[in-house]
Formats: structure tokens, C-alpha cells, sequence
């Protein structure tokens, strides 16, 4: 029996702090799935909020929200799951747009790959079951466009799902567009979203890409938190799925998400 299979709160830190460290150093680790045979989700997501508690008491870190992957069909055969998982958004890698613009420095990267995606912003508590896709739409206060930063601390992105569970869903950072009310009461099944990188089209997606409907995302998000305790708050984020691949980010790329009614937003990686 390995150190990962007893499961002592001992092993739990040390390895959160081996992921802590991969982030604040850039130095990407083994898979855990093998070198420290991890292959309980559930034991991949008490190290994930373990590191999350660290990042919080010892740097300051803030959970502004959460984010939702393997939300596609293909992610989820690829991996071998039957559902989607989720991570924490850290304020340290918030990168606010002023006038539809952010800056992200590559610096802080070690293996960084794009996506655009539709953001939550939850206005009321959301608890009690069963969570379903209206009572996420009426507990939503705004919705924008966003790209989420993806960015895995495993060598070489080769993940097993308790590896990207324990390294907090491969969370890299958010860029957030303005947030629309009027999105609220849209079929956000066909909104429609095209990505363009270094001015050329490279993603065209829509809504649906994300678990069927970015609201029934969110809402599944907000039943498995609801269920151990820690539901969905107001003033939340949610990132609800990629509407499509990932991209891979080098140094000067420049990604613009364009989303039906809503304006541009561009992200730069100095």
C-alpha cells in the first residue's frame, strides 16, 4: 500500500505543498496517478482543497469563484468519467480587462493552453435539492465571456483525472468581458462564440458545447457543492466549460473572444 492509498492528512499536505511548490516555481511534476499511485477522486479533491487552503494562509490567495471542466462529451471518454470536475478560481491569477483588454504575463506559466467560456456571476445562495438549470439561471445576477487559462503543474499535461482533480482542475487564470443581464434570459444553448488567435479564426463554437447548456453545467457544479457543505454563494464566479479545444498560448499570442451580444475581449501574453 502506497503513502497516497493510507491517506493520511500528512500525505495530504505533502503533497498539496508539492503542487504549491510546481506553481510558485515553475517546475512541473510527475503525474501523481503514477508516482505516487493516486487513483481515488475523492482523495485527489482533498488534495486540492488542501492546497487551496494553503494558498489562502500562506499567500494571500483569495477563492473568488470556481471553475467547471471535462464538460464535453470527448474530454470525458478521454478520461474515462461519466461527469465533470471542478477547482477553485485564486485571485492571484484574475487578470481584469480594462476596455475589453488584459495582459497576462507568460512568465508565470509553465504550460499554458486557452480556452473561451461563459462566466457566472451567482447573486443567491444556491442550495437545496434538487439544483436545476432555472433555479441556476434565476440565481444568476449577470453573465460575460471569458478565457480561462489552463496550465497543469504535471510534466507534459500527461494527466490522469486524479492528477488534474489534485492540481485544481489544471486551473492557470481567468480573464472576465463585462457582465450582461440580458444574457440571463437568453437560450445560452446557441449563443454563439468565435476565437481568433493572432487574428486568425481558430474556434467556432456555441453554448451547447458546454454539458448540453452552460446553465445545466453550473447547475451540476452547484448540486455536488451543495452536497458537501460548501454550496455556491453570492458574489461567486463560475466558469461553466470550454466551448471548445483548448489552445496552446507562446509569448505575444493574442486571443479574441467574440460572443454574441457581448463585446470583444482580447487577452494578450506579454
Amino acid at each position: 500500500m502506497t503513502a497516497v492509498q493510507e491517506a493520511t492528512q500528512d500525505t495530504v499536505d505533502s503533497l498539496a505543498r508539492r503542487l504549491d511548490d510546481a506553481w510558485e516555481n515553475r517546475v512541473s511534476v510527475p503525474p501523481l496517478s503514477e508516482s505516487e499511485g493516486l487513483v481515488s477522486a475523492e482523495l485527489a479533491y482533498r488534495i486540492q482543497t488542501r492546497w487551496s487552503e494553503l494558498r489562502q494562509a500562506e499567500h494571500g490567495d483569495r477563492v473568488i469563484g470556481r471553475k467547471i471542466g471535462l464538460t464535453s462529451l470527448a474530454m470525458q471518454q478521454q478520461m474515462g468519467v461519466d461527469e465533470p470536475d471542478y477547482g477553485s478560481l485564486w485571485s492571484s491569477r484574475h487578470f481584469p480587462a480594462t476596455a475589453g483588454r488584459a495582459t497576462l504575463p507568460s512568465a508565470v506559466f509553465l504550460q499554458p493552453r486557452a480556452e473561451g467560456e461563459l462566466a457566472f456571476l451567482i447573486g443567491r445562495p444556491l442550495s437545496g435539492w434538487p439544483i436545476t438549470t432555472q433555479d441556476v439561471l434565476a440565481a444568476t445576477d449577470a453573465v460575460a465571456a471569458s478565457i480561462e487559462v489552463i496550465d497543469s503543474r504535471i510534466t507534459d499535461f500527461r494527466i490522469a483525472l486524479t492528477d488534474t482533480v489534485a492540481d485544481n482542475a489544471s486551473y492557470g487564470a481567468v480573464v472576465l468581458g463585462p457582465w450582461s443581464t440580458a444574457l440571463r434570459s437568453a437560450d445560452l444553448r446557441t449563443i454563439g462564440m468565435l476565437i481568433h488567435r493572432n487574428g486568425e479564426p481558430v474556434v467556432h463554437s456555441a453554448g451547447a458545447a458546454a454539458l448540453g447548456n452552460p446553465a445545466r453545467s453550473v447547475a451540476w457544479l452547484a448540486r455536488r457543492l451543495d452536497q458537501l457543505g460548501t454550496p455556491l454563494a453570492p458574489g461567486d464566479i463560475v466558469l461553466s466549460g470550454s466551448l471548445g479545444p483548448s489552445l496552446p498560448v507562446g509569448e505575444g499570442d493574442v486571443f479574441t473572444v467574440e460572443t454574441h451580444g457581448l463585446p470583444p475581449l482580447f487577452a494578450l501574453f506579454s
